[in-house]
């Protein structure tokens, strides 16, 4: 008997804020690497990779994350994929303004490092 896989229909943004200026690579490789895995382990297609140098704590203010807010806006995905919520923003209020902003287009924003994962694996957003 032949089986076909239900292709993934679910698009999803790996977004990759992990790597300060003139440090190592090593946060950007994990961050990628959890971020695969996750979309894999979710049945999500990664329909973009984007990444921000780590630092900048306004968002919308990033080159990268300005991609991820058009894409949203432009319907081109239903989930944001990120390591953990540090690398939207340091600052909690800037943070709960881009989970809200997302969500009001209909984006989840999804946490790749395990600890997290367990949680917005359940479709959890913040």
């Amino acid at each position: 008997m032949i089986t076909q896989e239900t292709p993934t229909t679910t698009c999803a943004v790996l977004y990759i804020c992990a790597q300060r200026t003139g440090s190592s690579s090593l946060a950007t490789e994990r961050a990628i690497e959890e971020g695969r895995a996750f979309a894999q382990r979710n049945d999500l297609r990664i329909v973009k990779e984007i990444p921000d140098p780590y630092g900048e704590p306004v968002p919308w203010h990033r080159s990268g994350w300005s991609q991820v807010r058009e894409m949203a806006k432009d319907r081109q995905m239903d989930v944001v994929i990120v390591r953990w919520p540090n690398a939207l923003s340091g600052d909690p209020a800037l943070r709960a303004a881009e989970l809200d902003y997302l969500g009001r287009l209909g984006v989840q924003i999804r946490f790749s490092w395990a600890p997290l994962a367990a949680m917005t694996s359940a479709g959890a957003s913040q």
